[in-house]
């Protein structure tokens, strides 16, 4: 078998990716995706879907590259002034990469090379840019064996990058589907492996900006990295088949059912959100209407565990009158204090909870 090595988008079989069973599952992931946007769009404030969201993305895709960290260290470490451990440092450096690279997608509709290398950049606290060095190999995680090795000059490198940033941007290079164009763009981004760290984390937000750069998405939540999770294994194993085989329709299929999958527990989790609030809204308005405001809603809803400080900077009060707020809040039920140190944090519990047991939904 010949040494599978990447070629210029698009691909020599682009016109026969469109199989009878890949526009039979489009139809169904498209679908399910609108239905999402469609959602997320009845959610006012998007800070709340941004801060939440994007953070549980950052914490599966993480996952995938074993970098585990727990709900609770990440809610945590939104209270403190630097992250407490180098996995919730990693998680909080992917989230912010992304919410980086949404901010400018969303203004220009692109994704420019600048924009991947800022992004990469961000992950890794690094300016290494693209690799110049030989010795890149993907290896077996069980076994060792070396199963690929993208290229390795780096004009190739550069040239293959350049070349997959005119496939995301130029829509007159491919008529396919936007699903199956973001299947291809991953699959070749992982192909070329461009940078010496970060490619897997960088090619799934490349996914989701995508997504947001073709307007199926108005905002970066769609949990793809939750279903790459629970099936890293076949993620892998497919990706290889392409490499091997040119099965292109398993890759395909196996990306869109990851889009069909996590949009409707994405539409779940954030009905329930909404679900929430509207509750938490009309109690708040019975039992606390002095204090009662939008503002003081989204806050505690923006941050599953919240402090003082928060409310001082988010409302505009006082640190005496933000304290008022959170002990009333925890009188009645709304909020749970606990003590972290010195000081007090404050637990919005069933929002809490809906993130750390998202598989009931």
């Amino acid at each position: 078998m010949a040494l599978y090595q990447p070629s210029r988008l698009p691909t020599p079989q682009e016109e026969v990716l469109e199989t009878r069973a890949v526009l039979k599952k489009l139809a169904v992931a498209h679908r399910h995706l609108a239905e999402l946007k469609g959602v997320v769009r009845s959610i006012p404030n998007e800070a709340i879907l941004i801060s939440t969201l994007t953070l549980q993305e950052a914490k599966d895709s993480s996952a995938v590259e074993n970098i585990v960290t727990t709900h609770d260290e990440l809610f945590k470490n939104d209270l403190v002034a630097s992250p407490y451990n180098p996995a919730v440092k990693e998680v909080k450096s992917y989230a912010r990469a992304l919410n980086l690279g949404f901010e400018t997608v969303r203004q220009t509709q692109l994704l420019r090379l600048q924009d991947i290398l800022e992004i990469q950049q961000t992950l890794e606290e690094n300016r290494a840019g693209l690799r110049k060095l030989p010795g890149t190999e993907l290896k077996n995680m069980a076994t060792g064996e070396v199963v690929y090795t993208p290229p390795q000059e780096p004009g190739q490198v550069e040239s293959l990058m350049t070349n997959l940033v005119d496939y995301i941007n130029d829509t007159g290079l491919s008529d396919n589907d936007p699903l199956v164009k973001m299947a291809v763009i991953h699959f070749q981004f992982e192909s070329i492996h461009p940078f010496y760290d970060g490619n897997g984390r960088t090619g799934r937000i490349i996914n989701i900006l995508y997504l947001v750069a073709q307007q199926l998405l108005d905002l970066p939540v769609l949990y793809l990295s939750r279903y790459i999770i629970r099936n890293k294994s076949a993620y892998y194993e497919k990706i290889q088949a392409v490499r091997d085989y040119g099965d292109w329709e398993s890759w395909l299929l196996f990306m869109l059912e990851a889009v069909e999958q996590t949009s409707r527990e994405t539409t779940a989790l954030i009905e329930e959100m909404k679900r929430q609030m509207q509750s938490v809204k009309h109690r708040l308005r019975d039992q606390l209407p002095k204090i009662y405001s939008q503002d003081l809603l989204n806050n505690i809803f923006c941050h599953p565990y919240t402090k003082i400080e928060f409310l001082e900077r988010d409302l505009g009060v006082s640190r005496l009158t933000a304290t008022k707020y959170l002990d009333q809040l925890c009188d009645n039920g709304f909020l749970i204090k606990r003590k972290m140190g010195r000081s007090n944090y404050y637990i919005n519990e069933p929002l809490a909870s809906l993130f750390m047991d998202i598989s009931k939904l």
